[in-house]
Formats: structure tokens, sequence, C-alpha cells
């Protein structure tokens, strides 16, 4: 047997299988993760999106999404609705900070600028603001979003992609 220095980060599709381990990876990562940022009662309000299994799988489904895995135990994800829009990317409190999220958003800059799309949009929790400006991304407008009573702040975010080169 030999031992790795690193463990091996991976990237592959979302699968239906995979909903209930991304609804727990989901909610751990806004109750650890987000504390600093939200109140408990926004982080419960915010975490309801997971209640209906069903429907978050077909959100899940209805966008590209892409898992991370650690050596085959999926750690994180992250969709892309439509072609600009980073809608979902959360990884597991137990790995924040290793590199999953960079990986997952390295993916999906790739995927989009291959594709031709000049600009990637997201609505950043104030949690992970400083992510994504450390990843070159713009504030665009700060905004208030109402889940289920609760007001919780988020910022428009945007970066510029690369233009592909020639074919």
């Amino acid at each position: 047997m030999m031992a790795r220095a690193h463990p091996t980060l991976a990237l592959r599709p979302f699968l239906p299988d995979d909903t209930p381990l991304l609804i727990e990876i989901f909610r751990a990562s806004i109750e650890d993760l987000t504390g600093g940022d939200y109140s408990p009662e926004q982080q419960q309000a915010w975490a309801a999106a997971a209640d209906d299994e069903e429907a978050f799988a077909a959100r899940l489904a209805q966008r590209l999404t892409l898992v991370a895995t650690l050596e085959g135990s999926v750690v994180g994800f992250i969709a892309l609705e439509g072609k600009d829009h980073i809608d979902m990317l959360y990884v597991h409190p137990a790995v924040a900070g290793q590199g999953v999220g960079t990986m997952l958003v390295d993916a999906l800059e790739r995927l989009a600028a291959s594709r031709g799309t000049p600009r990637l949009v997201v609505d950043a929790s104030d949690s992970a603001r400083d992510f994504f400006l450390g990843r070159g991304y713009v504030a665009q407008q700060r905004n208030s979003v109402s889940r289920q009573g609760e007001w919780l702040a988020n910022t428009t975010m945007e970066k510029r992609l690369a233009a592909r080169s020639g074919s």
C-alpha cells in the first residue's frame, strides 16, 4: 500500500442519487460557515430551500451541476443556471479552505469560457463575497432577498472571462 501526500480531488456530473448528500452539504455549509454574517433565523430560512428534496433535486438537474469528490467522497457542488449565472456553490465545512471551492469555480469558468460565455455572474452571500473578490469578481450591486419572512443580503458580482483562442 502506498501513502499519498495529497488527497485526490476530482469532479464529476451531478447524479440524482447525490441529492440527499448535497442537501446535507448545503445545510452544513450554511449552518457552519455563515454564522458571522447571518443570524440563526436567516440561516434557517436560507437552509429551508432544501426542505423539499424533490424540488431541490429538480433545481440541480435543471442546471449544469458539478460535484466535487475527495478520495471518492462527495464534498461540494456548484451549479450553473443558464449560460452565465453561478446559482449555487457549497462546500462541506470539514473541507472549507482546502481548495474545493476553487476547483469547482475554476472548472465552471473554464467550461463557460470554452462555450464562448463572456462573463459569469454570482449573487454571493456576505460569507462568500471575499472568496469571489479574490478570484477577480467585481461587485455590481447589493441585494436583499426575502426567504420565509427573513431578509438576506448578498452582492451581485461579475467576472469577465477570457475569450476563447482560435479554433
